[in-house]
């Protein structure tokens, strides 16, 4: 096929990766094509070149805490996303991907010729249920966890469940850990990733934290990390995926500390694969992705709690953790699920151009 992915523009598509959605992209984009698809990828300015992107804007940010630079950022993603549909229109693709968390790529499909696919990676929020309501008829949905599809239940009735793949091949496994023991913490530190947790649960436990990721958010580090930082931790900066495989693989385990509902938590399929169990709260789609094979879960925000899980999953089996991602978390069958909800999209695209249903014509009539 020939496919358009749909990027978001907050952040652009290349290692190492501020967040999982940017780890994703890329991962499939490589993916796809290595399956023999014809993949044009738009996403903002520094992308992967060897993705050959075609390049619609600068980053445009997420301007924490600044009302003005949310408007600007808004101005920007939408002239860009008309930009994008514009090119996809016009470009002969078979089909769309639609990774992008921004409202306009749906409310314009309708005016498309070909089927659009889209993930659903996040929770709902106000713009993007806005956008997925004004969708074309027949939008074919797919969500990263049964937790995600349940939370859009209302809104997207059956979302097909398509778990987020990892590289099994870059996270490899390591029966053995390093022999100075230590845990290890990875992510975007910010206040909903609950690094500062995560610091105190590894205290409580009595092992070393290790921690791993971009800074996007300097009042949370100055409050909240600042003053918690001691011998005890390490911090490894911003790591690509060779590095953050080495330390993730070294680690008796990887605290898992999410303050919202995460939809899924690539960071667990990743310490997985490297055969290391996780410690998290039992919160967003970590129970759907966890077993008492491969990790333990605490109350959600309770370090206490999270200081005993962590005690147990110092004690489980690496083989168990390494066996539950190559079952669950392999790239290559992530793909093999997302082309099978492509050739689902196609035969029920072609099924409503050929015969449209009444309400369809209604909708086509109303909006001539």
């Amino acid at each position: 096929m020939k496919i358009a992915l749909l990027a978001h523009l907050k952040f652009p598509i290349v290692q190492p990766y501020p967040g999982g959605l940017e780890m994703h992209t890329h991962l499939l984009a490589g993916a796809l094509r290595r399956h023999g698809h014809a993949v044009t990828l738009f996403a903002s300015d520094g992308s992967d070149p060897a993705l050959a992107p075609v390049c619609v804007c600068p980053p445009t940010g997420d301007g924490l805490g600044d009302p003005l630079r949310h408007a600007a950022i808004a101005r920007a993603e939408q002239a860009a996303y008309v930009r994008i549909m514009d090119a996809v229109t016009a470009d002969g693709f078979d089909l769309v991907h639609n990774n992008s968390l921004h409202d306009l790529p749906l409310r314009l499909s309708g005016a498309l010729s070909i089927p659009m696919v889209t993930a659903l990676h996040t929770p709902p929020f106000a713009s993007l249920e806005a956008g997925v309501r004004a969708a074309a008829p027949g939008m074919v949905f797919a969500a990263v966890s049964k937790h995600t599809a349940e939370a859009w239940r209302g809104i997207v009735p059956a979302p097909v469940v398509i778990g987020n793949g990892v590289e099994l091949t870059v996270f490899v496994h390591r029966p053995v850990p390093d022999p100075v023991p230590y845990v290890f913490w990875s992510g975007r530190i910010v206040p909903e990733k609950g690094l500062h947790l995560a610091i105190d649960a590894a205290r409580a436990a009595g092992l070393p934290l290790h921690f791993a990721g971009p800074r996007p958010d300097p009042a949370y580090w100055a409050a909240w990390i600042a003053p918690r930082l001691g011998p005890d931790l390490t911090d490894l900066g911003h790591l690509g995926h060779a590095a953050l495989a080495r330390h993730l693989g070294g680690a008796r385990a990887a605290l898992v500390t999410p303050c919202w509902e995460e939809p899924f938590g690539l960071v667990v399929a990743e310490a997985l694969a490297c055969g290391t169990p996780v410690a998290g709260f039992r919160r967003g789609a970590l129970p759907d992705i966890l077993d008492a094979s491969c990790g333990a879960l605490g109350r959600p925000d309770d370090v206490a709690s999270l200081a005993e899980a962590v005690a147990q999953a110092v004690r489980l089996d690496r083989r168990a953790c390494r066996d539950r991602a190559e079952a669950l978390f392999d790239a290559d069958a992530m793909t093999a699920g997302y082309e099978a909800l492509y050739d689902a999209a196609l035969e029920a695209f072609h099924r409503m151009r050929i015969a449209p249903a009444p309400r369809l014509r209604r909708v086509v009539a109303a909006q001539a």
